[in-house]
């Protein structure tokens, strides 16, 4: 069976800059895998890609079964084939409620004149209480987004993705400015997301990446330096002049 997402010999340049320098990467499904790299290495990029955000120069990037060219399909396709993106700051709705955040996101083609009008059944209701387990939030559903902690908006935004079935989520930094019980709590949440959802976390925090305990890709300059486990990549003599020495 072929890769989930195969991104093969990507390249994208800006004002004479490579970005992006024949990259190569896949991911199956249900894999976690962590992206980590110094800063300008082309992870924010990578996912800029993936999701459409930004087209590449040359290469190409395939999805699924039959595998679809995702760099003919705009944003919105790329997101409604299963392709979910968390932003390192939490985006959610700050004066709605935890459950309000979680119902709007339930998957669904509603327009917005139905989004505005629709009341939840018992299925979404149900759904959404199984998600707020999922996330830690089931003692918090009542509460104004805009009330919780950091971490707690983290979990909520990763909720309100999960909340639309995707295949692969895209986490970017999940672990900046929040406490070591909160990291803690993101790793199981990530680790229990994965399996059911393929999981792509870029991060710089190393010990959050080990809790991951899965294959790390390191990029440099815009390409793949070195993949394998922690202890592998983190051994590798150009992994440590590049990133880990500095």
């Amino acid at each position: 069976m072929s890769a989930l997402l195969e991104v093969d010999n990507v390249s994208v340049a800006f004002d004479g800059y490579k970005a992006i320098n024949n990259l190569s990467f896949s991911i199956d499904e249900g894999e976690l895998r962590a992206v980590i790299g110094p800063n300008g290495a082309g992870k924010t990029t990578f996912m800029d890609i993936v999701t459409g955000k930004t087209r590449p120069d040359s290469g190409r990037v395939e999805w699924g079964w039959p595998a679809k060219n995702l760099l003919r399909l705009s944003e919105s396709e790329i997101a409604r084939l299963g392709v979910g993106r968390k932003f390192q700051r939490p985006t959610v709705f700050e004066n709605q409620t935890v459950q309000d955040n979680l119902i709007v996101s339930l998957n669904g083609n509603r327009d917005p004149m139905s989004t505005l009008l629709y009341k939840a059944g018992k299925t979404d209701l149900s759904k959404v209480e199984e998600l707020a387990i999922e996330i830690g939030l089931e003692q918090s559903l009542d509460r104004i987004a805009g009330e919780l902690s950091h971490g707690q908006k983290q979990w909520l935004e990763i909720g309100m993705l999960l909340a639309q079935a995707p295949k692969l989520l895209l986490v970017d930094e999940p672990a900046a400015g929040m406490t070591l019980a909160e990291r803690k709590h993101t790793t199981d949440l990530l680790k229990r997301t994965a399996g059911k959802h393929a999981v792509i976390v870029v991060e710089h925090d190393m010990e959050f990446v080990r809790r991951l305990d899965c294959r790390v890709t390191v990029l440099h300059e815009g390409a793949v330096l070195a993949e394998g486990s922690l202890d592998f990549v983190t051994n590798n003599q150009e992994v440590i002049e590049v990133y880990l020495g500095r």
